[in-house]
Order: C-alpha cells, then sequence, then structure tokens
C-alpha cells in the first residue's frame, strides 16, 4: 500500500490547512494505514483494557490503558490480579511496520505505581478519552473507589467523579511528562464526563452517562479558553437544546437513550458525520453497535450491530462461560479509505482465570469495511 506522504508543496499546504482547522481528529489524520495494531506482553506491561488512542502532533499515537497486568507472568492472588489502575503506550508506524512502548511509572524503589495518580484517598483513576490542544493533552479520569457491598453487576466498586489531567512536556519520555490534575464534576452528581472526549470548534465536547433510570448518554462542554479551571467553565445541554452552566443530568438532553461509559467518537469528513462506537450496555451482550449523527448534539442513530464478538459465541473454540466484552472504540487514524478500525477488550467474571487465559484480557484489533449507518432516533 503506498503511503499518502509525498515530498510535494501540495500536500504540504493541505496538512498546513488541517492543522489549523480540524482540531476535532477526523479520520485519517495521519497516515498509518499501512499499520495494523497489535499489543504483545512486553516491557512488563502483561494486558489491560480501556486502550483510547489519541493521535499527537508529531505523528505518535498516545495509548490510554486502565487497569493493567504488570511483571514477569500474570498473577493473581484471591481475587486481586496484580495489577496498576492505569498506563500508557506510544505507537508508532513506519513502513508499515508497527510499534509499541509501554511506560508503567515507578517510585524511588522501583515499586510499580498507576500513571495518573489519584488526588484523593482510598481512591483511583481510570484514565479514559482526552484530546491534544495547542500540543497539550487533556485528559478525562474517572475517580472510583472499593465498594465491598455494591451490587455484582457493579463488579464490587463506584464511581466517585471524575477529573481532568493536564499533561505538557510531551516532547520528554512519557515517565517525565508534566501532569497536573484539575476537579471536573464531584462525587454524588452520579454523571461523570469521560466516555468519550473531542474538540469542535471553540470547545471540548465530553459524552457523559447520566447513572439515573436507564443510564443516557448526556453531553457537556467547556470552553477551550477556560480549560484551566474547567469546573467552573462547565456547561450542559438541556433538554430545550440551549447550553446552561454546571451539569444538572436531571435537565440535560438525552443524546443517546442508552447509555455507555467506555465509547469513541470521531468525525469522519469523508461521510460529513459523527461516528459513535462501542460494545452494546447489555452485560455478556456479543454485539459491537455503531451510531452516526450530523453533529455532536445528534440526533443519533439507534446503533447499527455491525459485528460479533467471537469470543462470547458459545460454538466457538474455546468459549468460557464467564467471558464479558467491553470497550469498544474506534482508531480512525489507522483507517483505509472505507474501512473500520476499532477494539475491544475480554475479561473474565473470574479473576483467577486471566493469570492462565493468555487470549483474553488486551485489547482485540477488528478491521473491516466501514458499514452503513442505521436509523435515525425518533
Amino acid at each position: 500500500m503506498q503511503h499518502l506522504l509525498k515530498s510535494s508543496m501540495k500536500w504540504v499546504a493541505a496538512l498546513f490547512f488541517f492543522s489549523l482547522f480540524c482540531a476535532c481528529c477526523p479520520a485519517q489524520s495521519t497516515p498509518k494505514f499501512d499499520c495494523e495494531p497489535s499489543f504483545p506482553f512486553a516491557q512488563g506491561w502483561l494486558g489491560a483494557d480501556a486502550a483510547y488512542s489519541i493521535p499527537l502532533t508529531d505523528g505518535r499515537d498516545l495509548w490510554i490503558f486502565g487497569d493493567t497486568l504488570y511483571g514477569d507472568e500474570r498473577k493473581v492472588v484471591g481475587d486481586e490480579p496484580r495489577m496498576v489502575r492505569n498506563t500508557v503506550g506510544i505507537s508508532t508506524c513506519k513502513d508499515g511496520h508497527w510499534m509499541i512502548d509501554y511506560t508503567i511509572r515507578r517510585d524511588a524503589k522501583a515499586a510499580y505505581l498507576d500513571f495518573f495518580q489519584a488526588q484523593h484517598k482510598d481512591v483511583w483513576y481510570w484514565a479514559l478519552d482526552g484530546v491534544m490542544h495547542n500540543n497539550e493533552l487533556w485528559i478525562t479520569l474517572l475517580c472510583v473507589r472499593n465498594a465491598p457491598n455494591a451490587t455484582s453487576a457493579a463488579l464490587g466498586f463506584e464511581v466517585c467523579g471524575t477529573d481532568l489531567a493536564h499533561v505538557t512536556g510531551l516532547q520528554a519520555p512519557p515517565k517525565d511528562w508534566k501532569i497536573s490534575y484539575l476537579p471536573l464534576v464531584p462525587d454524588g452528581v452520579h454523571a461523570n464526563p469521560s466516555a468519550s472526549t473531542v474538540i469542535e470548534g471553540d470547545h471540548l465536547y465530553i459524552f457523559t452517562v447520566d447513572e439515573h433510570d436507564k443510564r443516557p448518554q448526556i453531553l457537556v462542554r467547556i470552553p477551550v479558553a477556560g480549560l484551566n479551571d474547567p469546573a467552573k467553565n462547565l456547561q450542559y445541554l438541556n433538554a430545550d437544546g440551549t447550553w446552561q452552566a454546571g451539569l444538572d443530568p436531571a435537565k440535560a438532553k438525552v443524546v443517546m437513550e442508552h447509555g455507555v461509559s467506555e465509547m469513541s467518537v470521531r468525525y469522519h469528513p469523508e461521510l460529513k458525520e459523527w461516528i459513535a462506537v462501542h460494545v452494546d450496555a447489555t452485560f455478556f451482550s456479543d454485539k459491537v453497535l455503531l451510531r452516526t449523527a450530523p453533529s455532536l448534539t445528534g440526533p443519533w442513530t439507534d446503533g447499527e450491530v455491525i459485528y460479533h464478538i467471537p469470543e462470547l459465541q458459545k460454538n466457538s473454540s474455546g468459549y468460557d462461560p464467564d467471558t464479558f466484552c467491553y470497550a469498544g472504540k474506534e482508531h480512525p487514524e489507522f483507517e483505509r479509505t472505507n474501512e473500520l478500525v476499532f477494539t475491544y477488550v475480554c475479561n473474565s467474571m473470574k479473576p483467577q482465570k486471566i493469570a492462565k487465559e493468555l487470549n483474553i484480557y488486551f485489547p482485540q484489533v477488528v478491521r473491516m469495511k466501514m458499514p452503513v449507518s442505521g436509523k435515525i432516533q425518533k
């Protein structure tokens, strides 16, 4: 496959125009189509979930990983896997060759640490989606804590708000990046901006699961000029279609009826549509869904089933009824024309199994023809 980078003034001019006017990182922003992402166990990294990708301005990609297994082998003590709560990876694509370098922080005594450090007692962060703006990163951080008396569906944890990480010094290795932590939504609101993050125009938009009722997806935004104080400058899309200060889930417009805590929303200029990709919110569902909309505020399609996850098919080799899959999201920077590239992660209801079943608990990559959009919601 011929690369799109050519030493021509026409391409240079087009790239310059793109960098100025398309801050929302649409599909095919960099020539990585010949690379197939993969996530080998290396550098002490032994599997993780989440797997959001954020194109950096120098052509690399930042990968955000959730609960990450580490060490020389997968280890589970009782029901507790040996892991840190978040890590990152930097991938490159050169002449069709994919490479990823993982970063797991360590302290002065070489103990493993979360890459993004919790700012509150007895909690941790799940780092989720983020964006580049003015050569700096803004990444959403979901605050999580143990909840031993939670229902089995909650898997023993509960969400305790959302913060925003501001990352600078990206020319250095990730372990030396400068990170500041800014509060966004406090504990108790039960609507936590983090599911997917994009910049369009003068605002950073964050899709947000409202944890009430049917857990719909609502939408918040922050003016990019106000990112240094995101909580003060936060706005939500009201039911009447206006933007209001703060976040009041009871008054917010539902942009997707059934929300998910992890998904991707990315703009495709060739289709003139936004595309959302996620795994169906129904627990143990094998369905990956695709939605489209002409704008971030909708109307969004109901969700077309574009893929059935092989690991969850009862007639597949190695099927395990304890396996569940989630964390579906698109990575358009690796797509050729008329293609869709996305990842998902499978896990087990019995943590002990991930120590032995090395075919699960890392991002699985799917490359397919771009599907047709579905039916617009009423």
